[in-house]
């Protein structure tokens, strides 16, 4: 019990009181509770699947439609199970199927009230995912412990530790030491004073058998052994009041180790004390902090949403500008398709009317020729 003071006042920090003291620190802390939040809420999915009806309106159609998704591609891995030679297939919806959860725990963490309450409603039997959460809740906390203490803390409480535990061992076998000898100095005294007793008793018996012929002689005998009696009485005397002198330098002893470990444990109960008064001015500022940037968050998220449903109506008029410049970029493809139809209608006329036009010159050149040379030949005629 004197060896356990020490070790009970070194666990003033508990995982659960502790609290981070810088980002590193609380961003590694949301990392692992979001990790611990996934993993309550994917073990909540089956359930939830499994009475869908009666958290639809909760849920909302987007989480629905994403469950009822989730629900057909598990259908279909395990028909794929049953089934083989369909690695590939199986591998792809596997895949599939990782995209899906992972969709639906960003749409439930994006709703942490919907994840508090399902967390009420949904009723889940024990299973060993159970033993796996709360494996993974011990190491967040001792991961906590870890990240808040430095090593030179880490190795004062080690020493201090060690240096209290080899001080009560000692004390204890100290203890255990003066205790053995008072044992045994009381086993002696005890075993020559039956001793004694045990000689007067044979002295007595033999006095009394002898009383009827030797009576005087009894008288002397019996004269000494009071004598001798009355001598061992007070040597026996003698020998208890020493054996009592050690007894009661034994118990000052003892008393002194007793007054030296509540002076101990008095003093680690005034730090312990110091402790938790730091620890809940701590706690105090940490809650001040926490509303300040609660309330900072409050606005950025309200900021954030009203952006967010402004980025929603530009990407709506987005959509419609995109689909009106398609409208006009197919409009002009076809205009400029039938541009390009027309200038080369136009070149085939062109080509067309220049060969018709070579043609009827030919034609006309010739014609012209021919009734010259008919003249000529008419005038050659008249003048034979």
């Amino acid at each position: 019990e004197k060896a356990a003071t020490p070790l009970g006042a070194m666990r003033v920090l508990e995982p659960c009181q502790l609290k981070p003291d810088s980002a590193e620190t609380e961003r590694i802390l949301i990392v692992l509770d979001e990790t611990i939040t996934k993993l309550e809420m994917t073990r909540l999915i089956p359930r939830i699947i499994g009475s869908l009806e009666r958290f639809a309106r909760m849920l909302g159609p987007e989480i629905t439609a994403n469950l009822l998704e989730h629900q057909k591609l598990s259908n279909e891995i395990q028909h794929l199970l049953a089934s083989p030679g369909a690695e590939e297939t199986l591998r792809a919806k596997e895949q599939r199927l990782k995209c899906s959860l992972r969709q639906i725990l960003r749409l439930f963490l994006a709703n942490p009230l919907l994840c508090q309450g399902l967390k009420y409603q949904v009723q889940v039997r024990a299973s060993p995912a159970d033993v796996f959460i709360k494996a993974f809740v011990e190491f967040r906390d001792f991961m906590l412990e870890k990240l808040l203490t430095s090593p030179a803390k880490e190795r004062e409480k080690i020493q201090f530790v060690e240096e209290m535990s080899l001080k009560a061992e000692q004390n204890k076998e100290v203890i255990t030491a003066l205790q053995a000898e008072l044992a045994a100095a009381i086993q002696t005294q005890k075993e020559e004073m039956e001793r004694k007793d045990k000689m007067i008793e044979d002295l007595k018996t033999s006095m009394e058998h002898l009383a009827k012929d030797r009576k005087a002689e009894i008288q002397q005998v019996k004269k000494e052994g009071e004598k001798q009696q009355e001598k061992e009485v007070r040597a026996a005397q003698g020998r208890c009041a020493r054996l009592q002198e050690d007894v009661q330098h034994l118990r000052v002893q003892f008393s002194a180790l007793v007054q030296e470990h509540r002076a101990s444990e008095l003093l680690l109960k005034k730090r312990k004390c110091r402790a938790e008064v730091e620890i809940e001015n701590w706690i105090q500022k940490y809650d001040t902090d926490m509303a300040q940037k609660q309330a900072t968050f409050e606005e950025i998220h309200a900021v954030y949403t009203e952006e967010k449903a402004q980025l929603a109506q530009l990407m709506e008029k987005h959509a419609l500008l995109l689909q009106e410049y398609s409208q006009i970029e197919e409009e002009r493809k076809m205009l400029k398709q039938k541009e390009e139809e027309e200038l080369q209608e136009q070149a085939r006329r062109n080509r067309a009317a220049t060969r018709i036009q070579a043609t009827w010159r030919g034609f006309v050149v010739r014609a012209f020729f021919k009734a010259k040379l008919k003249k000529a030949k008419a005038k050659a005629k008249g003048k034979g």
